[in-house]
Formats: C-alpha cells, sequence, structure tokens
C-alpha cells in the first residue's frame, strides 16, 4: 500500500497505507504524517480531523454532479459488512493486537538469504491472491465479495492480511474504482460495466509482508481509460527496469513522470512507494514524481513501487470514512505496483506467480 508526499518540501507521507489521515480540502491534501526532512523518519501519531466539505462534495444528492464524462456516474460510498476475523493460530503483525500506532521504520529493509527467501515466499502468496481477485472481476461483483475471497484465500496460507486493522482499516484489501486513488474500502457496490479497479493486496507470512497492486478492467472499457491503465503499467515496468545497487532513489520518480508526460498523464504526488519486509512501512520513501531527494539503492534492500497516474487533476480528496482518496474532478486514476529486491544484476521482482 501506498504513502504521500507533498509537490515541495512540506512534511511528507511516506505510504497510501499511514497512520494520520486527514478528511481536507480539494486544493491539496494535508500530510498524513509528520515528517522531518532532517532524518526522513516518519512516527505515526494517529490523529483524525474530520470536516463536512467532503460530504457536501461527494455524498450529496444533486443528480447533474452525479454523471461524469456523460455516462459514468461518480463513485459513491456503500454499505460496510462487519469486520472479517483470522484464526488465532495465523501470525500476526504487531500492530494488530496493540493499542499503538504502527511506527515507520527508521531503517531500511536490508535482508540476509533467510529473509530474501521470507521476502519471496509472501511475495509470492500476495502474487496468487491478486491474481484470483483479478480473475473476480466483472460487472455485478461487489468489491465486499472481493474483499471475502482474498481474505479466505490469505488465510487458507496460513497468512494475515497485511491491512486488516492496520490503523482501523476495516478490510483486508483494497478496492479503488475508476476516479478512486487508493484505499477504497471494499463494500456493498456492484462492479459495472466500464469501470477501471484497482486490488492492493498484501500479505503478512511468515513475518514477512508482500505488497502488490493491479488495475483491472470490468467489462467493455472505453480506449481512454485502458490507456491510463497500459500506460501506467509500462511506468512501473520502466522503474523497475533502472533499479540496481547505488542507482539512485530519485530516478524512479524521473523516470516515471517522463514516461507519463509523453501521454499526458498527471503523477499523483501524495501517496509513494516504501521499503516493506518485516514491518509494513519502512524507509526508503520512494517517489513517483521528478524529485531531488537523496539515497542510493541498497543490495539486499526490498521496496515497493507503485505510480498512480490520472486523466486530470492530480489532486486528492479523502473521503469522510478517512482513507479513500479520490481525485478532486472525478477523473479516472490508475495504479499499479510491485514489491522488489535490489539484486547484483538489478532488481528481482517478488510480487510474480
Amino acid at each position: 500500500m501506498a504513502m504521500a508526499s507533498s509537490s515541495s518540501l512540506q512534511p511528507r507521507l511516506l505510504s497510501s497505507f499511514t497512520g494520520d489521515r486527514f478528511v481536507c480540502s480539494t486544493k491539496s491534501l494535508r500530510p498524513l504524517l509528520p515528517f522531518n526532512t532532517g532524518n526522513k523518519h516518519v512516527s505515526m501519531q494517529h490523529r483524525r480531523v474530520l470536516c463536512n466539505l467532503v460530504d457536501i462534495l461527494f455524498n450529496r444528492s444533486n443528480k447533474e454532479d452525479d454523471i461524469l464524462d456523460g455516462k459514468r456516474k461518480r463513485l459513491r460510498p456503500g454499505k460496510l459488512s462487519p469486520r472479517l476475523t483470522v484464526s488465532d493460530h495465523i501470525m500476526r503483525p504487531p500492530y494488530v493486537d496493540s493499542r499503538r500506532s504502527p511506527q515507520m521504520s527508521k531503517g531500511a529493509e536490508i535482508h540476509d538469504e533467510t529473509g530474501i527467501e521470507g521476502m519471496r515466499a509472501s511475495g509470492r502468496l500476495a502474487a496468487q491472491v491478486l491474481e484470483h481477485a483479478g480473475t473476480l472481476v466483472k460487472p455485478g461483483i461487489t468489491t465486499d465479495e472481493i474483499d471475502k475471497a482474498v481474505h479466505q484465500m490469505i488465510i487458507d496460507n496460513g497468512a494475515y492480511p497485511s491491512p486488516l486493522g492496520y490503523c482501523g482499516f476495516p478490510k483486508s484489501v483494497c478496492t479503488s474504482i475508476n476516479e478512486c486513488i487508493c484505499h477504497g474500502i471494499p463494500d456493498s457496490r456492484p462492479l459495472e460495466d466500464g469501470d477501471i479497479i484497482n486490488i492492493d493486496v498484501t500479505v503478512y507470512l511468515n513475518g514477512y509482508h508482500g505488497d502488490t497492486s493491479a488495475t483491472f478492467f470490468c467489462g467493455d472499457v472505453d480506449d481512454e481509460a485502458k490507456q491510463l491503465v497500459e500506460v501506467t503499467k509500462e511506468c512501473l515496468n520502466k522503474a523497475i527496469s533502472i533499479c540496481a545497487p547505488g542507482v539512485e532513489l530519485n530516478r524512479i520518480g524521473k523516470t516515471i513522470h517522463n514516461h507519463a508526460d509523453k501521454y499526458r498523464f498527471g503523477v499523483v504526488r501524495q501517496f509513494v512507494g516504501h521499503g516493506v519486509g518485516r514491518v509494513f512501512h519502512a524507509d526508503p520513501v520512494v517517489l513517483h514524481y521528478r524529485n531531488n531527494e537523496h539515497g542510493r539503492m541498497v543490495l539486499g534492500q526490498t521496496f515497493t513501487i507503485e505510480p498512480m497516474l490520472t486523466i486530470g487533476s492530480i489532486n486528492p480528496v479523502i473521503w469522510a470514512d478517512d482513507w479513500t482518496a479520490v481525485t478532486e474532478d472525478g477523473s479516472l486514476s490508475a495504479q499499479f505496483e510491485h514489491t522488489i529486491l535490489i539484486t547484483e544484476n538489478g532488481a528481482e521482482i517478488l510480487t510474480k506467480c
């Protein structure tokens, strides 16, 4: 899952899954986490700031505002089902049973051979779960049904769904439809013909997190949406291709931004990639847009790259559920994500079947 950052040297948000969240105006997304640019470490002091603006903008019953592009309905929240359970014998991440908000790890996730094998196993399972979830995407299925299927497959394999209970997140997977940039909460809304949906899966297996996501087509999707999804996937693959020991992390953002610019797609700045391994979110902060941040990739390091592209505005607005991030103008957004390992020869994608 992703984290966040501002477009200037303001405090950054580390991953799209963070402990601090705000409901904010359409002009900008305030930092989700207090970020010290001097040490680049984030403390997740959970606080909630709620306002009525999101309800005014997104939950009102105005038929003219319900239709986007003359055809697509604006995304609305559905009903949530009860939280799913996990058997006691399954190993849980420390944050699940703790009353304290998770802390951002103060160092990179660098692994020995045992750790690498653990990351490969969790990454492989995450990829298999995501692949299965993708086969479920069709008109009429609800995201809640997808969540139940993901949850069951994860626990059947002796793993824990990392999002469940993370800073209060109520479900086992994120499902982000159409204009939803990330962190969509599965609910009763049925998928419709022409939708695009990002499914973000993270599993915790034997003490290691594997994190991945992809955007899928639901039924007959128009050409503009198809191009957005295809280019977003290309951005991820191009970014992975330049990764190797000693490479500057800021080259990831430059590579993604350059490719997105060719198609005039926007690159979301407020949510970023992150180190992942024994902890859900760790150093480094991986920005997906052009930047001058310092830091180089290290042999044995694992982190996510997860670009989010939009057709229109790159500015997110957070719903009153304190999680769902949507584009301020209702334009489509797509995302792809892999967990990678820095190797002597470049980068190994861990979240592949």
